[in-house]
């Protein structure tokens, strides 16, 4: 079985797929948009040798990675960003420990107890009903009801 250009770009564009997924540099995936990009025209006729499709391929690849890696860079941080879902949000509790200004007190929440601290930055009494704002881990971000 004798293979094309364009299949063993198309088998390189592939595998250069499958070594981004493995890593986490994000640069392979520049390489294979190149050779899929050359593959592509090469099975149109448009790159008729291999030298044109290596010229291509190389500089498919390189102005792809210099104009768009920053970009997809900073689509991927922004994407981790986003507010997760918090169960905990909206629920009461009750103040078990002051919970001072600055710093950790406790509440008790669906039977166990929780370090809290004050969304407001005011001081809760221990006995006061407290609304759950957020979790940071495992502690909970709440202010008085």
């Amino acid at each position: 079985m004798d293979l094309s250009l364009p299949q063993i770009w198309l088998i390189i564009g592939l595998l250069m797929l499958v070594l981004e997924l493995v890593s986490v540099v994000l640069v392979f995936v520049f390489f294979a948009a190149g050779a899929l990009i050359t593959a592509l025209l090469a099975s149109v006729g448009l790159l008729p040798d291999l030298n044109t499709q290596l010229f291509a391929f190389s500089l498919i690849s390189v102005l792809a990675l210099i104009l768009l890696r920053k970009h997809a860079k900073n689509l991927l941080k922004h994407r981790g960003n986003h507010t997760e879902y918090n169960e905990f949000a909206g629920e009461t509790a009750m103040v078990v420990r002051d919970i001072p200004a600055v710093g950790e007190g406790k509440i008790y929440y669906r039977g166990a107890e929780w370090s809290a601290v004050s969304a407001g930055k005011l001081p809760i009494e221990a006995g006061s009903k407290v609304i759950i704002r957020e979790s940071e881990g495992i502690k909970l971000i709440v202010e008085e009801a």
